[in-house]
């Protein structure tokens, strides 16, 4: 945004010199990776989420060579999960708080250092149950404070016309470290054992805060912390989020499709694959699916309609065809089709939802709407892999594979039946967005909005 404001004055005062930098082009897909900040975040999170990518991998078998139980996986996987859901909304208010790019720094540090511990252990075949159950809960707290921190960022890193290619970036770079760190997660454990592939997660937390210590953003989110309580801090993010119907809408219905998609996929999915066409084929559908989020990716860079958010909801609804191809026994190579699709598709949500956050929620509260958003479309998750098994035995893995395309299916049309989710428009260059929030928000403070950006207001 400094960028933009330096531009401005030589594109419209007076005539650039010649030899002068010209603002980025926002036709041009590449045109944010001309911002230092941007490039920052993008390489800090790609060594985040590459070694995120290896440490699931390195950490099931740690666990195995030590227990040999899945029960006792189970929990260590599951007891991260608690934590870092329970402790995003605290990581929201904290890195509205104080400039996210620290929050970042800090939380890569401690993961980094929890994550070495981790490996310490199994290396010095140290490692118990309970010690890894502790680390575990540690490190999913640490992440926790990052995740709002690093969303809320991205608009801060470049001007609002390039916004949508940022976020299409930054999730395309993001999707392909994790196909990256899940190969190489394979290839450490095979090679040198799981307590090196966790090494290798801890150094790439380490180095992550290395880049984002360097990260430099103009201004940032404009507030007064002073005699504001957690409690008080949470309510406003509340308030914000509940203030749009599509928002916390879509969040909803993004609850109940995650709980059915990963039912479907990490439960019903693999014994599907071993009464029908077998487990190796059975990676190369999820395979499938991750290469579709690339390719998705690639599309979002071109793609500009008007109602940006409308295409991405429309484009969830592809997801019926996994778990409908999966309950029908289509052939695998159709199944490995419905997969990419699916990839494609929802990363066209995906970056929609990303650039309407920014462009409608106000700066100074985007990360606590964003952790609000994260603990709504994960909440439901962990009850689903639990619940999913009964209810096939119940009803049947065909019926409730049917059930899940079906909840899918309604969860679209509850969000496209949203007016707001219909009309909403992504702004133009130079158009700004005003709401009553955002004034109110803004004025108190005497603290102008970035340079030549709007106030931003999901």
């Amino acid at each position: 945004m400094a960028d933009r404001a330096v531009d401005i004055p030589l594109t419209i005062v007076r005539k650039p010199r010649e030899g002068a930098r010209m603002p980025a082009d926002p036709r041009s897909a590449l045109a944010p990776l001309r911002h230092p900040a941007f490039r920052l975040l993008v390489a800090g999170r790609w060594v985040n989420t590459l070694g995120s990518g290896v440490a699931p991998i390195a950490l099931a078998f740690a666990v195995l060579d030590l227990t040999g139980s899945v029960n006792d996986l189970g929990v260590v996987v599951g007891i991260r999960s608690l934590f870092n859901v329970v402790f995003l909304l605290f990581g929201g208010v904290l890195a509205d708080r104080l400039p996210r790019h620290l929050v970042m720094v800090g939380s890569g540090l401690l993961s980094g250092a929890s994550q070495a511990a981790v490996a310490a252990l199994v290396l010095t075949h140290s490692a118990t149950v309970p010690t890894l159950l502790v680390l575990s809960a540690a490190n999913g707290t640490f992440a926790a404070f990052a995740l709002p921190a690093t969303s809320a960022l991205v608009p801060q890193t470049v001007p609002e016309e390039l916004r949508q290619s940022a976020n299409a970036l930054n999730r395309m770079f993001g999707n392909a470290a994790q196909i990256i760190g899940a190969s190489l997660g394979g290839v450490l454990v095979a090679t040198v054992g799981a307590g090196w592939g966790l090494a290798a997660d801890s150094a790439s937390f380490l180095l992550s805060a290395l880049l984002f210590q360097r990260l430099r953003v103009p201004g940032g989110p404009a507030r007064s912390p002073e005699g504001r309580g957690l409690i008080s801090e949470l309510r406003e993010g509340w308030t914000e989020f509940i203030a749009r119907t599509w928002v916390w809408v879509v969040v909803v219905a993004f609850g109940f499709i995650n709980a059915a998609v990963v039912g479907a996929t990490s439960v019903l999915g693999p014994s599907v694959a071993d009464a029908t066409f077998g487990r190796s084929w059975w990676g190369g559908v999820l395979a499938a699916q991750t290469a579709g989020l690339v390719v998705g990716g690639v599309v979002a860079l071109r793609l500009r309609p008007q109602r940006l958010l409308l295409v991405g909801v429309a484009c969830v609804a592809a997801e019926v065809t996994l778990p409908l191809g999966l309950a029908l026994r289509v052939p695998v190579y159709a199944l490995t089709v419905a997969a990419f699709l699916c990839g494609m598709c929802l990363e066209q949500f995906g970056v929609a939802w990303e650039t309407s956050l920014q462009q409608e929620i106000p700066a100074d509260r985007l990360a606590r709407v964003y952790s609000y958003d994260m603990v709504g479309s994960f909440v439901a998750i962990p009850l689903s892999q639990v619940t999913v098994g009964p209810l096939a035995s119940a009803f049947g893995v065909r019926d409730t594979l049917l059930g899940s395309a079906g909840i899918i299916a309604l969860s679209t049309l509850a969000m496209l039946a949203v007016r707001d989710v219909r009309v909403l428009r992504t702004a133009r260059p130079g158009r700004t967005l005003h709401s009553a929030a955002a004034a109110a928000a803004v004025a108190p403070t005497g603290v102008p909005c970035p340079p030549a950006a709007p106030p931003p207001a999901v």
